[in-house]
């Protein structure tokens, strides 16, 4: 690993996914779970203060970066729900089969090399009348919008830790075996190619 993934990369990432437009989305998502949590991509902790200690008993949070979970430490310190954090990739969750009553994915999906493999993973690892609360940027409707992602998202990779600017979230969800039941879309303030949002809650297809 690199100087700057091991040391720079996890305050930009920290820096860039903390800033008050997606901090809103955040806020706007995560007091909706409840039970045991599983956070795919818990990084450094950016969620963990709108948790509502009195509808989630428990959270696991699963990231790759051993970087990025030491800066959510104190974070986890902060709140009064009991945070686990697990240094593996979300392609294959260490659990049991329907163990969590909610799955949250915050801006994730864009880096994980295999998304449909991890959110099959999650759709394995949720209870059946659990939902995966999601909130990741993507794919933009528009054809000159979509042309500048596919453009730029070569360089912006190796800046931002792996992060394509082009995935079709809604697509993604469907293979990995999940109905959207609630969806909100649209830009953020900020360059299009990089704010195209979508915010909602996914549930096993087979409900």
């Amino acid at each position: 690993m690199s100087f700057y993934d091991r040391h720079v990369l996890p305050h930009l990432l920290d820096g860039l996914c903390g800033i008050g437009p997606i901090m809103d989305e955040r806020a706007a998502l995560i007091p909706r779970a409840r039970g045991r949590v599983l956070e795919v991509g818990i990084g450094s902790g950016l969620n963990l203060r709108y948790y509502d200690a009195g509808k989630v008993g428990s959270i696991c949070g699963l990231d790759p970066a051993a970087e990025m979970q030491a800066l959510g430490r104190k974070r986890a310190r902060r709140i009064a729900i009991p945070v686990e954090q697990v240094t593996l990739s979300a392609e294959t969750i260490v659990a049991p089969d329907a163990s969590f009553d909610t799955v949250v994915s915050t801006f994730t999906l864009c880096t994980i090399p295999d998304a449909v493999a991890a959110l099959r993973e999650m759709r394995r690892v949720l209870r059946p009348d659990g939902e995966l609360l999601f909130c990741e940027h993507g794919l933009a409707p528009e054809a000159g919008v979509q042309r500048w992602q596919q453009r730029i998202t070569p360089y912006w990779k190796p800046i931002a830790g792996g992060c394509h600017l082009d995935r079709p979230i809604p697509e993604l969800l469907a293979a990995g075996g999940f109905r959207i039941a609630e969806l909100q879309q649209d830009y953020l303030r900020g360059p299009r190619p990089w704010t195209y949002l979508y915010r909602g809650v996914a549930v096993p297809a087979s409900r």
